[in-house]
């Protein structure tokens, strides 16, 4: 297929709000069907490929998300950058709801989940170290300063498998670890990323505070009625930001995320 975008965009259907001139295009791949159908349009300069992760009819839950089709899917149109906004909780009382986390590692806590592309005969083994795009997540940073969103230029992301959310026990324990963030799709989206050699940032919105957050007995349990009004109400912050950062991404990739298959390869 030849080349038809430069950045992939993962999130919410409302972005598609946002876009002109759009087309979209089914894209068949070795793992199936993606979650729907993609959304080509331009940004400025920039052509961008856009699909909701969950479908346009929140018809899949995190843990019935076909990612690696979704990655596969934007590999195929050429993609080589994928911004992966997502709606998260808070684990620590300093992330308010409507703040932004940059989000630069991750805890895996989902089980079952189809992770990899390589499942033999080749064994490769990558590094996950540093899960995220240095590049991208410096620029993130600076457009949201520019923009003057409520962010945090790191934080851990604890991935659970839902779709249910946490006992207060889990939420406790996830808080007390130090870890700021919990969501239900950052894996194993940015590892597949990582694994066709794409760079892969994140963007936390906040939504909530997780129900085990220590010292907050008040908190009641969150709803995913919460969670999209919230999202909702912070979706325009979001849609500049976005803007912002693909209009100002460079052309060509100063890091190290394309190599990382070649890097990996083991035996």
């Amino acid at each position: 297929m030849a080349k038809r975008a430069d950045i992939g965009v993962f999130g919410g259907s409302g972005f598609y709000d946002f876009l002109q001139d759009v087309e979209e295009v089914w894209v068949e791949t070795p793992y199936g069907m993606p979650s729907d159908r993609i959304a080509l349009a331009r940004v400025g300069n920039k052509r961008v490929a856009f699909l909701p992760r969950h479908g346009k009819e929140h018809q899949y839950p995190p843990h019935m998300i076909p990612y690696r089709a979704n990655l596969y899917a934007m590999k195929e149109l050429g993609v080589e950058r994928v911004i992966g906004p997502c709606a998260a909780g808070s684990l620590q009382p300093h992330v308010k709801p409507g703040d932004f986390v940059i989000c630069d590692q991750f805890v895996d806590r989902t089980s079952g989940r189809e992770d990899t592309f390589y499942d033999g005969p080749i064994t490769t083994h990558i590094s996950t170290a540093d899960p995220y795009c240095p590049e991208l997540r410096k620029l993130a940073i600076e457009k949201a300063r520019a923009l003057e969103i409520p962010t945090h230029e790191k934080g851990t992301v604890v991935v659970i498998q839902g779709p249910r959310f946490s006992t207060r026990a889990e939420s406790r324990w996830f808080s007390s670890m130090g870890w700021e963030v919990i969501n239900m799709t950052q894996y194993p989206e940015c590892v597949l990323a990582r694994e066709l050699d794409m760079c892969y940032v994140n963007i936390a919105l906040i939504t909530d505070y997780d129900v085990g957050l220590e010292g907050r007995d008040e908190i009641k349990p969150v709803t995913h009625e919460e969670v999209l009004r919230v999202f909702k109400a912070n979706n325009e912050k979001l849609r500049r930001l976005l803007f912002e950062m693909i209009q100002a991404t460079p052309a060509e990739r100063d890091c190290a995320c394309g190599e990382t298959v070649r890097i990996g390869r083991g035996g």
